[in-house]
C-alpha cells in the first residue's frame, strides 16, 4: 500500500511539472516578441556602459588625472586659492569638477574644494561639496564625515555636528580616524550635557585604541565624563 501511495504521489508531482512547464511555454509563445525586445534593450544598455566607460569615460578620466595635480600641490602647499581656481595654465579643483563630471578625479576634487572651504571659514559650501564627495576610502570617507561635523559645529549646529561624528568614527573603523572622532563627538557630548554617551566613547578608545594619541590622557577625559555620575 505504502509503494503505491508513493507511486501516486510521484505521477501527482510529474503532471504538476509537466503543467507547469506548459504553462511556462504558452506564455513564452504569447510574449515572445516582448521579451526579445527587453532582453535586447538590456543588452543594449549593458553594451552601452561598458563602451561609455572604455572608450569615453576612462581617456577623461586619465586626462583628468593629469590635469588636477597642479592643483594637489597647491592644496599641500596651502596655497588655496590656486588650488580652486587654478593658475591661468592648470586647472582648479572648481574646473575639475565641471569639467571632468563622473569621473574620480572630479569625485575628489569635491573633497579637497570642502576642506578649503572649511579652513577659509565657508561653512555652508564646505558642507555641499564634502556631502558631495561619494568617499568608499577607508581614511578619506571617515575625514569627509568628519569635515562636516566641522563646519555644522562652527554653525552651532550641535545635533548635525554630533550626527557626522558619528558618522565619521563608524566608518570603516580603522586606528587613525576612529579614535579622532570618537575623541570629538566625546568632547561635543560633554558639551551637550551627555556626560553618559561622552563616557563610553572615552571607554572605547582606551579599550579599543589603547595605542592612539587620543588615548595617552583618556583616563582624565573618562574621570571627568564619570563624576557626573
Amino acid at each position: 500500500m505504502a509503494a503505491k501511495s508513493r507511486k501516486k504521489i510521484e505521477d501527482k508531482n510529474i503532471v504538476a511539472v509537466e503543467e507547469a512547464l506548459s504553462r511556462t511555454e504558452q506564455f513564452i509563445e504569447r510574449h515572445q516578441n516582448t521579451i526579445v525586445w527587453a532582453v535586447g534593450i538590456i543588452v543594449l544598455v549593458i553594451a552601452g556602459y561598458i563602451g561609455y566607460s572604455r572608450f569615453i569615460l576612462a581617456p577623461r578620466e586619465k586626462e583628468a588625472r593629469s590635469e588636477m595635480f597642479r592643483a594637489e600641490r597647491y592644496f599641500e602647499k596651502e596655497e588655496f586659492e590656486l588650488a580652486l581656481e587654478g593658475d591661468g595654465t592648470y586647472p582648479g579643483f572648481l574646473d575639475i569638477i565641471t569639467d571632468y563630471r563622473l569621473t574620480r578625479s572630479a569625485n575628489l576634487s569635491n573633497y579637497y574644494i570642502g576642506i578649503i572651504y572649511l579652513k577659509q571659514g565657508e561653512y555652508e559650501l564646505a558642507i555641499d561639496h564634502l556631502k558631495r564627495f561619494r568617499g568608499r576610502d577607508q581614511i578619506l570617507g571617515a575625514m569627509a564625515y568628519g569635515a562636516i561635523g566641522d563646519a555644522y559645529l562652527e554653525l552651532d549646529d550641535r545635533n548635525q555636528a554630533a550626527r557626522y561624528y558619528r558618522k565619521a568614527y563608524r566608518f570603516k573603523p580603522n586606528d587613525f580616524t576612529t579614535p579622532t572622532f570618537l575623541f570629538k563627538a566625546g568632547l561635543l557630548f560633554e558639551e551637550m550635557d551627555a556626560k553618559k554617551d561622552a563616557l563610553a566613547l572615552y571607554k572605547r578608545i582606551k579599550n579599543d585604541y589603547s595605542a592612539s594619541n587620543e588615548a595617552r590622557n583618556i583616563d582624565r577625559y573618562i574621570a571627568r565624563a564619570g563624576s557626573g555620575h
